[in-house]
């Protein structure tokens, strides 16, 4: 062995042995004809002191030593001398006092640097050269925290009767939502494999198998439009049960998580039992489906007091079946012009008409009350008294008002409400609010397109009060068993309880749009199954990616993963994704068309 102990593990108790140990050099500090070094590894730090009266001759001088070298260092552990203790190390008490060292890899100067990293260091540079970025104790402890999370899973899930199965990695295209990334086959020219975007059928095939508890710490992909909360390549724990309800399925993800967190040494607090709510009630309520709940703003419904307003704007608002809806920003008379004037401009940036604002300065109970608004002329006083009395807005605070179709209101209000949480600072960093969303639809009209889309996925059970009237003149209604786990505003985890009977499944790829032989072309496999006595079924995917950003507060996903993609897909350490050489496409049986504006 090249060390006797990690960097951070000697203490007093060592004084006065001879210990071996090795990493990197972190710092060096000369003082005298000493030489101080800060050894790291991803352990931590120790200082070792070269003496050249403790030395003997090397290859190398120590005065040649330059942050990122390698090096291994034989010496005595000492105490420090009094007043030079560093209370902020493990190993601040002592140092190692070198008798003699190897040099076992010199580095080259750093693209950036790692002991005063700078935040704005270009990330492209950063994933160039992630093997340096993450020598970094910040990252060193994420990646720390991602294997503590895997391995609480896998036990718990294992203690509860869980096996853990690898599914196929090359499958068959199916439509689940997004694009698949396809490989082509060589054996079979023309012909392709794609790559999962979720196991969800093959879990499906494992309940009918009669495996009961299934598991599995998967790789995941899809191909879609860039985002920054995403990579076309992710990790999820996908777990199935059979003769489940919904209930069971919840019950036994939030004593996962509950368990996970308690295990963690980790700053956070945390509610339980988790809070639930219908889709619906968090769509009024928040105008998402994945409300951060840390904070108590909701959506008011002020359309019933707008009907017969002077302001036209309003009234022919509600005449025309549309709805006037908004929110009490607590304090928002301390919002300067300008800053207000920017949220409406964010308003019509989300794709709404306009925002109105009102400002109360005086209390609505009160004879003197007044209020500001850029509409003032427009808005009756007694209208806004009446609103903020029904609102119960006071002196001080903030109205802000939006016009327009019921759902594309919500949705502007919903982002309006998590900009103002995040400016006004309305909720603790440290809380991690968990909610589960219930009761989705089973399909969303899809305008462009003209036809109906999953609300989640294909295989997802409706409610038993819809399930002997699955058609598409009853659509719009059908509510399923199926839910979303949500926490400080993100979706954590998704899941159903499956279908599992072959006529209903046929009805909604009905609905879907699928014609029979497009059914029994790519869905023949699951279909089939369920002839042979297929046990009801259901489970849950968490994202292990979105997991870790909400245990470590990060917001950006590629700080979670080893080796990750930017935003756009591109690896700039593989600098992948790349061309093919004219002899592997041929082999393949493929050829490259340009497009007409590729010069190349």
């Amino acid at each position: 062995m090249y060390r006797d102990y990690y960097c951070n593990e000697p203490n007093e108790k060592l004084i006065g042995q001879d210990v071996k140990l090795s990493g990197w050099i972190n710092k060096r500090r000369d003082h005298g004809g000493l030489l101080f070094i800060d050894l790291r590894d991803r352990s931590g730090l120790i200082q070792v002191v070269f003496d050249p009266d403790n030395l003997k001759e090397n290859e190398f001088h120590w005065n040649q030593f330059r942050s990122e070298w390698v090096i291994q260092v034989q010496g005595v552990i000492q105490k420090r001398p009094e007043g030079t203790e560093n209370s902020n190390l493990p190993t601040g008490k002592i140092e190692l006092i070198a008798k003699n060292y190897k040099v076992l890899n010199v580095s080259k100067t750093l693209p950036f640097e790692l002991t005063d990293f700078k935040e704005e260091t270009d990330e492209i540079i950063r994933l160039k050269y992630r093997y340096l970025d993450l020598r970094r104790s910040q990252k060193y402890e994420i990646l720390n925290l991602r294997h503590k999370v895997v391995k609480f899973i896998r036990d718990y899930l294992d203690s509860n009767g869980f096996l853990e199965i690898e599914t196929p990695i090359l499958i068959k295209s199916t439509p689940e939502g997004a694009r698949d990334f396809v490989v082509p086959s060589r054996n079979n020219k023309g012909q392709f494999y794609a790559l999962p975007q979720s196991p969800q059928q093959l879990k499906q095939l494992l309940m009918v198998s009669g495996i009961d508890k299934y598991f599995q710490i998967v790789k995941c992909f899809r191909d879609e439009d860039p985002r920054s909360d995403r990579q076309p390549e992710f990790t999820q724990l996908d777990l199935e049960m059979s003769f489940v309800t919904q209930e069971d399925v919840l019950n036994l993800t939030e004593d996962m998580f509950v368990g996970l967190i308690k295990s963690l040494d980790i700053d956070k607090k945390f509610n339980s039992p988790f809070q639930r709510m219908t889709y619906d009630s968090a769509m009024e309520l928040y105008g998402t489906d994945k409300p951060d709940l840390r904070f108590d703003m909701q959506i008011k419904d002020f359309s019933s007091l707008s009907e017969d307003n002077t302001f036209k704007v309003l009234s022919n608002t509600i005449k025309n079946k549309g709805v006037v809806k908004g929110l009490v920003v607590p304090e928002g008379s301390s919002f300067s012009r300008k800053k207000i004037d920017s949220l409406v401009e964010y308003t019509r940036e989300l794709g709404g008409s306009g925002l109105i604002w009102i400002v109360l300065e005086e209390d609505p109970g009160s004879d003197a009350f007044e209020f500001k608004s850029i509409v003032r002329k427009y808005l009756d006083l007694d209208y806004v008294k009446n609103i903020s009395k029904t609102h119960n807005a006071k002196k001080g605070d903030m109205i802000l008002l939006v016009a327009g179709e019921n759902k594309p209101t919500l949705e502007i209000l919903g982002q309006l409400r998590n900009k103002l949480g995040k400016d006004l600072d309305l909720f603790d960093k440290n809380e991690l609010n968990f909610c589960f969303i219930t009761d989705f639809p089973l399909f969303e009209w899809d305008e462009e397109n003209k036809k109906w889309t999953s609300s989640h996925h294909p295989f997802t059970m409706p409610h038993e009060e819809y399930q002997d009237n699955i058609t598409i003149d009853n659509a719009s209604n059908i509510r399923a068993y199926c839910y979303d786990l949500v926490a400080n505003g993100s979706e954590i985890a998704s899941g159903s309880i499956r279908i599992h009977k072959k006529e209903m499944q046929e009805e909604v790829f009905s609905i879907l749009g699928y014609s029979k032989n497009e059914t029994n072309e790519l869905f023949s496999q699951l279909l089939n199954s369920f002839e042979y006595g297929a046990p009801p079924h259901g489970g849950i995917a968490p994202g292990i990616d979105r997991i870790i950003m909400l245990l470590s507060g990060t917001e950006n996903i590629r700080d979670v993963i080893a080796f990750p993609k930017t935003q756009s897909g591109f690896d700039p350490l593989f600098e992948s994704p790349s061309q093919l050489t004219t002899e592997q496409l041929n082999e393949l049986g493929i050829s490259i068309k340009k497009s007409e504006n590729n010069s190349n």
